[in-house]
């Protein structure tokens, strides 16, 4: 992705379409459930040592944040999104039909996706990509045929995995760990089923093959989350037999609740992320509107006091809390300092 430094002519429509923002005097971000923990501890750190009130840190999903973010200009629109994916093309057109042009994109660390149960129920304790396909998938392979998927308990096709009900709490489609679920998790348990290979054998074109792959049943047993975390969590502590997806800051901030599952016989932890050993991970972003900068007082300064080497570097409090940190935070501190926008 390239970039360039925001334009005197964007500067310019700042000060026509964000003018009135000055009416605003604290930033206000929203966005990914995974990057809320991060961007809270941000935001109270930023209140206590800068001369700016606290930043407004709000969830909802990256998708619905971004959704947010491409509103338009102004002071009724937010300064950031957080997300646990990329902004989509789709996405950034959608933005620059409503006047915003100038994004900076920022990748501050990366984070793993951890499946976790009650801390006292079944031993749920290591799973195989194939695992979390044959549970939840509404196809699947059983002796070389494609069937209606027939488990209702995990042993029923793995008897290493606990005589338990099958039940999954996974986030919802708004949701970024949702893609990261469906791409890292989901269809890499098709393939290794054979099921993608079934799948295009029986005559389906590739891009169908792949769509089916990522879809679950709808019978109960895959139940979305369209919340954060803490609604997940209130799932399982309501279900002993459920297991959720979470992201690995908010697992260990819950240690005494939950329990975490291997994945491919590696487990979740910085160390294993950071060398790309834990097969789910993903990079996390936040996305600045440029035309707010000159506008929203301590914008830039929230920006980069998030990016610093205090806060997101390998010895930062967000490593605290299951933040990896990025090998290139250098360079992304010196693009924020420049205001580079995408293009």
């Amino acid at each position: 992705m390239s970039f360039v430094k925001l334009s005197a002519s964007a500067l310019a429509i700042t000060a026509v379409s964000a003018g009135s923002a000055l009416a605003r005097d604290n930033v206000q971000v929203a966005g990914s459930s995974t990057v809320l923990p991060y961007a809270s501890i941000v935001a109270e750190a930023f209140g206590e040592n800068f001369d700016f009130p606290t930043p407004v840190v709000e969830s909802g999903g990256s998708s619905a944040g971004l959704a947010r973010f491409c509103e338009g200009v102004g002071e009724n629109t937010i300064d950031i999104a957080n997300a646990s994916r990329a902004i989509r093309p789709g996405e950034v057109e959608e933005c620059a039909a409503n006047g915003v042009t100038d994004i900076i994109e920022v990748r501050f660390g990366y984070d793993g996706i951890v499946f976790a149960s009650q801390i006292d129920g079944p031993a749920f304790t290591a799973f195989e990509p194939a695992d979390i396909f044959n549970a939840l998938a509404p196809t699947v392979l059983v002796d070389g045929e494609l069937v209606d998927n027939p488990y209702t308990m995990w042993s029923d096709f793995n008897p290493e995995l606990p005589e338990a009900e099958i039940l999954a709490f996974i986030p919802g489609t708004k949701h970024g760990t949702r893609e990261v679920f469906e791409e890292q998790v989901v269809a890499a348990g098709c393939e290794a089923t054979g099921a993608f290979e079934a799948m295009m054998a029986s005559g389906m074109s590739e891009d169908d093959a792949e769509d089916a792959c990522l879809a679950v049943r709808t019978d109960g047993r895959s139940v979305d989350i369209d919340g954060d975390y803490t609604e997940t969590l209130a799932r399982i502590d309501a279900n002993p037999n459920g297991i959720g997806v979470f992201g690995l800051a908010f697992y260990e901030n819950n240690t005494d609740k939950l329990k975490v599952a291997t994945m491919s016989g590696v487990a979740p932890n910085t160390e294993t992320i950071a060398s790309g050993e834990y097969p789910v991970s993903r990079p996390l972003f936040f996305y600045i509107k440029g035309a707010h900068l000159d506008v929203i007082p301590g914008l830039k300064e929230y920006a980069e006091f998030f990016v610093s080497d205090a806060i997101a570097g390998p010895d930062g409090p967000l490593s605290n809390y299951g933040l990896v940190s990025d090998p290139e935070l250098g360079s992304t501190q010196a693009m924020v300092a420049a205001e580079e926008t995408m293009q």
